[in-house]
């Protein structure tokens, strides 16, 4: 296993250079972060170079990074994560992109490269906000068509914003603000006699 991570540790070196902004190599697996300016042509590069061959996108998600491990994060707030595949290599590469702008998350699409790729933006587009560049399907997969925010947002509440019902007076589907009162529920422990012991 060292082998074969020395040879492709070695490889990534080679082929991406000084494009690799951040490279980790923990726990039997390799992490690379790259800027947002250089992410196509390296995803790109990861694809078609004959040392490399990452012909298969395995999964792709969106990072809130407002707060990590119960503190608060320092740099950019949304990331891309992108896990990679070479079949013909038998080897993976998890890719990390930062969006620039935390006002408006804009990282481009990876979709024109592999394919795979097409929910998983639309999925994250859908819950944390981050829009795909050049994707030619971006819309929501997972919320209704008239919802607003991102669940996934670390500043969305939990309750959401509104609920929906249907008002036989209108005959319709309509919005309304959340009437959900937040309470707090503490468990009680209730045993009945002789809990545990003998009968």
């Amino acid at each position: 296993m060292s082998q074969k991570l020395d040879a492709l540790q070695a490889a990534l070196e080679s082929v991406l250079g000084a494009r690799i902004r951040e490279f980790k190599r923990d726990r039997g697996e390799i992490t690379l972060t790259v800027s947002s300016a250089d992410y196509l042509e390296v995803a790109r590069t990861l694809r078609d170079d004959p040392a490399l061959r990452f012909e298969q996108l395995i999964d792709l998600c969106g990072l809130d990074m407002l707060t990590w491990k119960d503190q608060a994060w320092d740099g950019p707030r949304f990331m891309t994560v992108v896990h990679l595949l070479s079949v013909s290599k038998n080897w993976r590469v998890r890719l990390k992109v930062f969006a620039p702008d935390d006002d408006l998350p804009v990282i481009a699409s990876v979709n024109p490269i592999w394919s795979a790729a097409n929910w998983f933006e639309r999925e994250s587009f859908d819950m944390y906000g981050i829009i795909y560049e050049g994707h030619e399907d971006l819309r929501r997969i997972l919320t209704d068509y008239g919802f607003i925010g991102h669940p996934m947002r670390k500043d969305f509440p939990i309750s959401g914003h509104v609920e929906m019902r249907y008002d036989p007076q209108a005959r319709r589907v309509v919005y309304q603000p959340v009437t959900i009162e937040p309470r707090e529920i503490t468990p009680r422990v209730i045993r009945e006699d002789n809990y545990g012991g003998l009968h």
